[in-house]
């Protein structure tokens, strides 16, 4: 009967946790995919391309969320078992309550893996493949991004602007800036001007205009055309292309901190040349990395056993409303203080390590704290 229990009170934690998770994670994938699309609009990109690119970044929205729906999946179940008295059930069939928070206490072991799998492999990885898309994608909807009255610099070392624009695509009055090289740039005015494609290359014909170009040397030239084809396919978007720490494999990630502190500098270069951004200016963001993947995640115990602080006391009791506030702000405190510690972690190994041993010991006072408490109850049931 004892097993039953067990798996019922399971079950109604982690069916909530993993529905609130999921939906949750939609609705808010769901507002950064119409931000996507903003972006996809203005740098003229695919559609395919931000489909994919934003259908990537939901594994990523999971993990920031897992904490915290967690916490509040096993807070909203448990105050529900009591206001229902389903708990009493529990005590009449002699289930002690230490031996339920031993229970959650090894089940939250496996949440804290699932979430350090997520963080550290997964996302990693959805996050590199994500941006993989926008590296070796095109620029496809030139005529998109291009909005009356409003400078455009999608295309690297390229400024576009028009003062109007109507619903076929036809440009007026465009001013482009090109940069050649350095303190090179090349200027031209046109009075009408519209993309087409030519060849199946993006073109942008120019109408009744002048072309100027300065050199380092500050001389002019000045040539007018009445029509100029302004060719687009051999220029890059000035779109964030390159991998970003965050989007580095956790292998990699920790072979670059291990060659850190075991080699110098010299030896560290040569051995980490094809690790992106391990470098040694980079090495406290590639340390923050490392921690918010692999010791966050030892919150996760801390905040399943949280809620059942709210066992301490039944709900006939006069303070147990007081006790369902204060167990949710302890709550939330540790989350809020569990994502700031990643601001801590620096290049000092004492400070770092403290940090890491922090989530240790708060696991221990507050199951410490527990056990005496529900020691008192058992005595009491004797």
């Amino acid at each position: 009967m004892k097993k039953l229990l067990y798996r019922k009170l399971l079950k109604d934690y982690m069916s909530f946790f993993f529905v609130a998770l999921i939906s949750t994670g939609i609705v808010i994938w769901v507002f950064q995919a119409v931000n996507f699309l903003d972006i996809m609009i203005e740098d003229g990109r695919d559609y395919l391309v931000y489909i994919k690119f934003s259908l990537l970044n939901f594994p990523k929205i999971l993990s920031k969320l897992f904490p915290f729906i967690l916490f509040f999946s096993l807070f909203y179940v448990t105050i529900k078992y009591e206001m229902n008295n389903e708990l009493i059930i529990f005590w009449n069939f002699g289930v002690h309550k230490i031996k339920i928070i031993n229970f959650i206490l090894k089940f939250s072991i496996l949440l804290m893996l699932l979430q350090i799998i997520l963080a550290s492999f997964i996302v990693p990885k959805t996050q590199d493949l994500a941006r993989s898309f926008i590296r070796l994608s095109e620029i496809n909807f030139y005529d998109n991004f291009v909005k009356a009255q409003k400078f455009n610099d999608t295309i690297k070392g390229v400024t576009i602007y028009a003062d109007k624009k109507d619903k076929s695509g036809n440009l007026d009055n465009i001013y482009l800036k090109r940069e050649i090289g350095y303190n090179e740039f090349q200027i031209t005015y046109a009075k009408k001007g519209k993309f087409k494609d030519i060849n199946n290359k993006p073109i942008l014909v120019l109408y009744d205009g002048a072309t100027i170009n300065i050199n380092n040397e500050n001389e002019l030239t000045n040539i007018s055309f009445s029509k100029s084809d302004f060719a687009l396919d051999n220029f890059e978007s000035n779109t964030t292309t390159y991998k970003k720490t965050q989007e580095i494999s956790s292998p990699k990630l920790i072979n670059c901190i291990e060659s850190y502190y075991k080699f110098n500098e010299t030896k560290f270069r040569k051995l980490t040349a094809n690790i992106e951004n391990c470098n040694v200016l980079n090495m406290n963001n590639i340390l923050k990395e490392f921690y918010k993947r692999f010791i966050i995640p030892f919150y996760i115990p801390i905040l399943t056993l949280i809620p059942f602080i709210l066992i301490i006391k039944s709900k006939e009791d006069s303070s147990y409303n007081k006790l369902r506030v204060l167990t949710f702000l302890i709550g939330i405190i540790v989350i809020i203080f569990s994502e700031t510690t990643i601001r801590m972690i620096s290049e000092n190994q004492i400070q770092n390590i403290s940090l890491i041993i922090v989530p240790l010991i708060i696991l221990s006072l507050l199951y410490l704290f527990l056990f005496f408490n529900f020691r008192t109850f058992k005595i009491k049931m004797s």
